[in-house]
């Protein structure tokens, strides 16, 4: 409990004591956020805001996991070390991506190929990581490994972890477009895996998520939940700053992950139940225009919709919230349920 403290609070802090600084270097070097021409037109005056946020929730969230292992209280796992350098290398494609946007004055970095390309090779060598070294559970799971327990294969598991991984990144990143949502919703996404990873390890009688990774992951979900807190006071509507690719592509992959190893793969959905809706909202959009030539929605994805519907930036994004955390409760809720359902009599 002192080491989720730990990871929870030197997460915060540095995010809330280093933000400013990221922002002055970044003010000083001329790095802002270039706005989308066909973005609504009240996000104009945005254009300049200082991007590449992420690498303060990435740095803090890896800072506040490796103090929390100062002193010897708590080892480190290979679990979290693999989880931590994937994190660390979506990351870094989201800066190469940010940097090219500002590097060349424009609204698009990296062309959809690369991006693509550079996720999936992340993906598929944690998904190889996971499987062969890692020794990863490969049942389908939706809250512990026997439910329903479909034993996919080291082959079968591996696509599914790189689906994962890729659609969650994307998702999180469609969902970037508005101060402090995508930050405030996955502070969600993290609490979620910080109450699982703490039950896993108070009943390793009944999941197979083995100590010390179940409580590992649970110090990392903190860090995370702290270093998103800190962004969020800086990040919150009038953003001073905005996480960037760099920021959302990191965020999406620590939720992934952080899914797949506690063998929660089919929750990850209801975890992130509002970045489905995101995506969801953007396919019905074009592949609408595309077969029939009309838009389902005045703008997608959908925050943007309700933007245009006359709803005040911080009302769609407090209200984007309460879903996130009606989503968190409801994976938590399903997660102690078939404790209560099956666990007890295992």
């Amino acid at each position: 409990m002192i080491a989720l403290l730990i990871a929870g609070s030197v997460g915060l802090l540095t995010t809330m004591l280093g933000t400013p600084l990221l922002i002055g270097s970044l003010r000083i070097r001329g790095i802002g956020q270039q706005i989308r021409e066909d973005g609504p037109s009240g996000h104009h005056d945005k254009a300049g805001t200082p991007t590449m946020g992420g690498l303060a929730i990435v740095g803090a969230a890896t800072l506040g996991y490796v103090v929390a292992h100062a002193g010897r209280l708590e080892i480190f796992t290979a679990r979290c070390i693999v989880a931590v350098v994937t994190i660390c290398l979506a990351a870094l494609v989201g800066f190469v991506d940010d940097y090219l946007k500002v590097s060349r004055q424009r609204s698009l970095g990296l062309n959809a190929r690369a991006k693509a390309g550079a996720l999936l090779l992340i993906a598929v060598g944690f998904a190889v990581v996971a499987v062969e070294v890692l020794g990863v559970s490969t049942r389908l799971s939706f809250v512990r490994f026997d439910a329903p327990g479909w034993q996919l294969g080291a082959i079968g598991w591996s696509i599914f972890a790189v689906l994962a991984i890729l659609g969650t990144t994307n998702a999180v990143n469609l969902t970037d477009g508005l101060d402090g949502l995508a930050t405030g919703s996955s502070a969600f996404a993290f609490v979620t895996f910080t109450v699982i990873g703490f039950f896993q390890l108070r009943h390793l009688e009944i999941y197979r998520n083995p100590y010390p990774a179940s409580l590992d992951e649970a110090i990392l979900s903190t860090a995370f939940i702290g270093a998103c807190a800190g962004f969020l006071w800086w990040n919150a509507a009038p953003a001073r700053i905005f996480m960037g690719d760099t920021g959302s592509l990191g965020l999406g992959a620590a939720i992934a992950v952080l899914a797949l190893l506690e063998n929660v793969d089919l929750l990850l959905p209801i975890v992130g139940g509002l970045f489905v809706l995101e995506t969801v909202s953007v396919i019905l959009q074009v592949g609408s225009f595309k077969l029939f030539g009309r838009r389902v929605f005045k703008m997608a994805p959908i925050h943007h919709h309700f933007e245009l519907l006359g709803w005040p930036e911080t009302t769609v994004i407090v209200r984007f919230w309460i879903l996130s955390g009606a989503f968190a409760a409801l994976a938590v809720g399903a997660f102690y349920g078939v404790y209560l359902a099956q666990g007890r009599t295992r």
